[in-house]
This record gives structure tokens, sequence and C-alpha cells, in this order.
């Protein structure tokens, strides 16, 4: 079972910032768009490559290596060449402490 795990201050992850943290041994990048927390598995699931260094398009993001868009709040692809969504994860706050988990496996 995931336990949740601290990301940041809310001070220290400001809109349009993201931070990238392990989760049980995953990669998982915590955006935060316009004051709204999302988390997804930092990987390409085009090609293995790391997203959250990609460009933000309101609530998505454009993975840096062949141009994939995914979206941030359901993983969905947005535009190829991937084909697969990409995990998301839950995300809350408590005591101004921004916390993800990944519950896949719970």
């Amino acid at each position: 079972m995931s336990d949740w795990i601290n990301v940041a201050k809310t001070e220290q992850l400001t809109p349009g910032n993201h931070k990238v943290v392990d989760v049980d041994g995953v990669e998982v990048a915590v955006f935060n768009i316009d004051g709204e927390y999302l988390a997804i598995e930092d990987i390409c699931t085009h090609d293995g490559g790391d997203l959250a260094c990609g460009t933000l398009e309101g609530d998505a993001i454009v993975c840096p290596r062949h141009g994939a868009k995914f979206s941030l709040r359901t993983g969905e692809v947005l535009a190829p060449p991937a084909y697969e969504p990409v995990a998301t994860l839950p995300v809350r706050v408590e005591n101004e402490m921004v916390q993800v988990k990944d519950d896949r496996w719970d």
C-alpha cells in the first residue's frame, strides 16, 4: 500500500511550475496549473523519455523529444506519436504541503 509522499510546500510549488519526486520507485511529476495540482508518471508512453521537462500548454504537457502531447488531468494522448495514455496520480494538500501517492496497486 502506497503512502502519501510530500512533494513541496504550496508556496514552493507556484503556478506554472513542477517538481519530480520518487514515489515507490516511480518518477512522478507534480504540476501547479493555475493553483490546481496535477500529477503524472514522468515517462512518455511513446519512447520512455521524461515528460516533466517538456512544454506546458494549458493543462497539457508536450514531450520534448518527439512532440507527443498529454492531458495532465486525464493522461489522455492529445497528439501523436504516442497512442497510450500516461498514468495520472492523486494529489492532495495537507497543512500547506502538496502530497502525491501511487495507488495503482493498492
